[in-house]
């Protein structure tokens, strides 16, 4: 079988644009209970998936881990809110990449600004911005892979290998320069959570040190 690169670079690229993202706006306003929340997660996110027809989004058994694992607060008389649905998204993409540890230090901020109607930082703007962001960076995503594409076409181009033989090694450059694309913006993030991890533990060490210590009694 004939490998054609261009036609599956072609094609990765117009998946990217058809990337059906959920915006606030899209949320229902209403508290849902859990199979409504799963049903939702599930029509809306279904396309993101790699095997679409198999692949769970959400299931109950998960919902009920991450409460357990402490991401996500429970819900109120069985029901959850937009602010549990924000929190279910960002776990959502988050957990692909990074530990439960990471995504509970990481959602930690958030998770204080859980329910709270003010209109300084609540979690509907915390997940606008974010949703903002995201539309901002598609285009600088493909015009990158584009970059990455066309430096692998430029690899393996011995004259004493197939046509096929040479598609195959580009393929395999390609995936090696995203995948060090992907290595290394993970371990950034992850030296970023460690740091945050490390100064949360000092910052209590010292206020246990504060506790402990008693006033001096006067003679």
């Amino acid at each position: 079988m004939t490998i054609d690169n261009d036609d599956l670079m072609n094609s990765v690229i117009a998946s990217l644009g058809r990337i059906d993202t959920i915006s606030l706006d899209e949320m229902p306003n209403i508290d849902l209970y859990m199979d409504q929340l799963t049903t939702f997660m599930d029509e809306r996110l279904k396309k993101t998936t790699r095997h679409p027809e198999t692949d769970k989004i959400l299931t109950k058994t998960m919902i009920n881990n991450y409460a357990k694992n402490d991401l996500l607060p429970p819900p109120v008389r069985k029901k959850y809110s937009k602010d549990h649905l924000i929190l279910l998204i960002f776990i959502y993409y988050l957990k692909n990449i990074l530990s439960i540890n990471d995504i509970q230090t990481l959602l930690e901020p958030l998770k204080e600004r859980f329910h709270v109607s003010d209109n300084e930082l609540n979690l509907s703007r915390i997940y606008e911005t974010a949703y903002e962001l995201q539309n901002e960076e598609l285009e600088p995503v493909i015009e990158d892979l584009k970059k990455k594409y066309e430096r692998s076409l430029k690899t393996f181009e011995d004259k004493n290998l197939s046509e096929e033989e040479r598609k195959r090694m580009q393929l395999f450059s390609f995936i090696s320069l995203l995948s060090y694309d992907v290595y290394v913006k993970k371990l950034l993030i992850e030296k970023m959570l460690d740091n945050i991890t490390a100064t949360q533990d000092k910052d209590k060490s010292k206020g246990k040190g504060k506790e402990k210590a008693k006033p001096k009694e006067k003679g």
